[in-house]
């Protein structure tokens, strides 16, 4: 069981707190004239620059020095004002998504390219002011849940011990957690950007499939894919969704949320209406330590609850075994079939072997597949008749990479086992810290809900989070 020592845990909690790098404090400062993003971004780049351990594997590629500076003074000469709501703040993006003037790798060499403009997330992000640093590393092709999975290194969670970072946005949650910048776009399509803000310690908000565009976007599984995003607090969270949300004419896949959605409103007279796994359903791989650690999360949570209620799990993971274990695996594929075809040597093998598994099904399967699916969904919507939000551990357990290269396939799938049916059943999620273990490892929990909740989702989150 890995043991990560205590002063390594209070030593993350400092720099953390050292950083002053959230997004509203950083906006605070700019308004009161106390902070200039020239400052922001000598930081930035004298923290990138230091050569720490844990910013090891972090970065594919990064906008020159010089641009940044440039970008900095430009702000400067515009000031703080209303329409750049992320004035000066520092942000990365995951390798999978595409930005002008720096190649987009997928985690892959032999297939980047040059994108000619900017996806249209963070087109958004740049019109409201934010400062690109740089481009992330990545579980190759977005598959994968371990961090593990790159050519261009394997990150380590910023908890060290050698704890995988989580994937496949390893590379930008590690960013936020080690304080480089203050935010990062990741992708989620089976839990890419809930694995890694667990094992780092920090917000993770997967939001619903189209909310957030995916226009310049390297798919995965292309109709489940999601953008999503990490901070170091829930008001990040929402700061940021607040810009990035919102229709995207070259993504057929953007959805608006309805406007004033009465579900994003309690709906208990009092309360919070929490669902819980039923008693004994959860699995932790026999980690007692970790199954202790969110026990006491879920009775924390219950305190704040009006009313609770458990729930079997069976519906939903077998929702989430559909991914990986059924015809959706075949989605994947089909993006990436031509470029296998003429490339096999080029993507590594763990990769190759998930990717290409989807040759096995056919039309019937995926129609069998679907078919199912549907019954899944109708049972789920049910679920939100009597809860306002699903409370689960983010994670069953967690690995060293040295466990995760015995068995790359089997235990990259544990990390998942909480996570990958979010997307299939249309759900909202966000992920937040919840502690320790008694031996020193991070606790996450997650918080789920149907589409378009996520006001509600963070508020809950919020008061789990301030509770005592």
């Amino acid at each position: 069981m890995l043991d990560i020592k205590r002063s390594t845990i209070d030593r993350m909690r400092r720099v953390t707190l050292d950083m002053s790098f959230g997004a509203r404090e950083l906006l605070r400062r700019y308004r009161h004239g106390t902070l200039r993003p020239s400052e922001v971004i000598d930081a930035v780049l004298e923290r990138i620059n230091s050569g720490h351990i844990a910013h090891r594997a972090v970065w594919i590629s990064r906008v020159p020095e010089s641009e940044l500076r440039t970008r900095a003074d430009q702000l400067a000469q515009l000031g703080p004002r209303p329409e750049l709501a992320l004035y000066g703040v520092p942000f990365a993006v995951k390798d999978n998504i595409d930005i002008a003037g720096l190649p987009t790798t997928a985690g892959c060499p032999a297939f980047a390219y040059d994108p000619d403009r900017h996806a249209g997330s963070v087109r958004r992000l740049l019109d409201a002011g934010a400062i690109l640093v740089g481009k992330t590393n990545l579980d190759q092709f977005a598959t994968g849940l371990t961090g593990t999975r790159s050519p261009y290194g394997a990150c380590e969670s910023v908890f060290g011990g050698d704890l995988v970072s989580g994937g496949s946005s390893s590379g930008s949650a590690v960013a936020v957690a080690a304080g480089l910048v203050s935010f990062s776009l990741g992708t989620d399509t089976a839990g890419s950007g809930r694995v890694p803000a667990a094992l780092n310690g920090i917000v993770g908000l997967k939001p619903t499939r189209g909310l957030i565009g995916t226009s310049g976007v390297v798919p995965a599984c292309r109709s489940l894919d999601c953008v999503s995003t990490f901070t170091g607090d829930l008001a990040d969270a929402a700061t940021v969704l607040d810009v990035l949300a919102g229709p995207d004419p070259d993504d057929p896949w953007s959805r608006t949320a309805p406007p004033n959605s009465a579900l994003n409103r309690l709906t208990a007279p009092h309360g919070l209406r929490l669902a819980l796994a039923t008693e004994g359903e959860l699995d932790f791989e026999g980690d007692l330590r970790m199954a202790d650690a969110y026990r006491r999360a879920e009775v924390r949570a219950t305190e704040q609850a009006e009313e609770i209620h458990r729930t079997p799990l069976g519906p939903l993971l077998e929702a989430g075994d559909l991914l990986y274990g059924g015809p959706w695996v075949a989605e994947r594929l089909t993006g990436l079939a031509d470029f296998l075809a003429a490339h096999s040597d080029d993507v590594l093998p763990v990769t190759r072997a998930v990717i290409q598994r989807g040759a096995d099904y056919d039309a019937v399967s995926a129609f069998r597949g679907q078919h199912r699916l549907q019954e899944l969904r109708a049972w789920c919507a049910g679920l939100w008749d009597r809860a306002d939000a699903l409370l689960l551990p983010t994670l069953p357990t967690t690995f060293t990479r040295a466990q995760i290269a015995e068995e790359p396939v089997s235990r990259n799938l544990v990390l998942g086992r909480y996570t990958q049916f979010a997307n299939l059943l249309d759900l909202a999620a966000v992920a937040i810290p919840a502690g320790w273990t008694a031996d020193g490892r991070p606790v996450g929990i997650s918080l789920l809900g149907p589409a378009f909740t996520e006001a509600r989702l963070l508020r809950i989150a919020h008061q789990l989070r301030t509770s005592p």
